[in-house]
């Protein structure tokens, strides 16, 4: 890039921390930086136009897991370690609402629904013996029960006649969700740059160099939030994950209320502007959606738009308005990967698909780490 004195000068000299990724993780991560350290200079790089992980593309849940999601992490991981996973969420989504504020955000707490379906009895009646142990898991967090049952209100289709409801369970508008976190940014002094790809960086004993495709420059602390994008700069434990997503045109009268789950979260849906979005699918072909590619598949919305036809708009015409997809990053922990990687690179990645719950938290364990 022809990069002029002004330019070099403005952006690139004396940088005290670059961050990469300018999602959820990157931008708390930056503003609580300089919350701890009002005069230092920071750079927040972003590959994309907006952020190209997550973070603009989710579909704007506030949970925490349905009741499923922790019966199946109960699988792999010690009572305690859910039970700190679930307090690390709820922790992130309140700092998310106290950094923001709720009107920001466009938060909203309707609960949440677990739907089965009815050749999946099975999972139901797990669900069902196992839901007051978790309750009983849970209240140290909740101080009252988070499960309970309810009808099928909503009148969707081949699906049990029960839901499990779960009042704690909120929605927000990702967009304005971003929009307000870029705005406190930049309001700070937080200078983000966008459309520029970090390709590698070299440490020395005061600093490390980074190459981007566009410049190098140097940054006396290097802290990296990219996700599921975290292994093109060789940070080891996370994989991409592939959420694909689409939504419909409006829909008069739309009654449906809440944030709903479906096959052990692997689908999920919701009332957005009197649309429904709908995403998920990736258990489908779990191996193909472990890809960086921003693409759809017809395999995954196939079957999305089949569920939304069948199930929750059964008797009501819709059309699909838009398709997209976002990468998350996963691993075979659920646990957030946030450390130090040598002395002056730090990395917080691997939110496991629940980063607007524990995004804004991570940022800030990230931004503790440096001394």
């Amino acid at each position: 890039m022809n990069l002029s004195y002004w330019e070099i000068k403005s952006w690139l000299t004396n940088v005290h921390f670059t961050i990469v990724g300018s999602g959820i993780v990157g931008l708390n991560c930056a503003l609580s930086l300089k919350e701890r350290f009002p005069k230092a200079n920071i750079l927040v790089l972003e590959k994309g136009m907006l952020p190209q992980g997550a973070s603009t593309k989710n579909a704007g849940f506030a949970c925490f897991g349905s009741l499923s999601e922790i019966l199946e992490d109960l699988k792999t991981h010690t009572e305690q370690e859910v039970l700190e996973l679930v307090n690390k969420r709820i922790e992130g989504l309140g700092l998310l609402r106290q950094n923001l504020g709720d009107k920001a955000i466009n938060y909203q707490e309707f609960g949440g629904y677990e739907l089965f379906s009815k050749t999946d009895r099975a999972l139901f009646d797990t669900c069902m013996s196992r839901k007051d142990e978790v309750n009983t898991l849970l209240k140290p967090i909740f101080k009252k029960d988070v499960f309970s049952l309810k009808s099928n209100v909503f009148h969707f289709e081949n699906i049990n006649y029960q839901y499990i409801f779960n009042a704690f369970e909120g929605q927000l508008d990702t967009g304005s969700m971003m929009e307000a976190l870029l705005r406190k940014a930049q309001s700070k002094g937080i200078k983000v740059l966008n459309n520029v790809l970090v390709t590698s960086f070299l440490e020395n004993i005061n600093a490390v160099k980074i190459k981007t495709d566009a410049f190098e420059f140097s940054s006396s602390k290097l802290l990296i939030a990219t996700n599921g994008f975290a292994s093109a700069l060789n940070i080891k434990g996370v994989k991409p994950a592939r959420a694909q997503v689409l939504i419909t045109r409006p829909i008069k009268n739309l009654h449906i209320k809440g944030t709903f789950h479906l096959d052990r979260g692997y689908y999920y849906f919701r009332n957005i502007d009197d649309r429904i979005l709908f995403g998920g699918g990736r258990h489908l072909d779990f191996k193909g959606e472990e890809t960086t590619e921003l693409k759809q598949t017809d395999r995954i919305q196939n079957e999305l738009e089949k569920l939304l036809k069948i199930t929750v708009l059964p008797e009501i015409p819709f059309e699909i308005e838009h398709r997209w997809s976002g990468i998350m990053g996963v691993g075979a922990q659920k646990k957030t990967i946030v450390k130090q990687l040598s002395n002056n690179v730090y990395c917080g990645v691997r939110l496991g698909g629940m980063g607007v719950a524990i995004g804004s938290l991570a940022g800030k364990e990230l931004a503790d780490l440096v001394d």
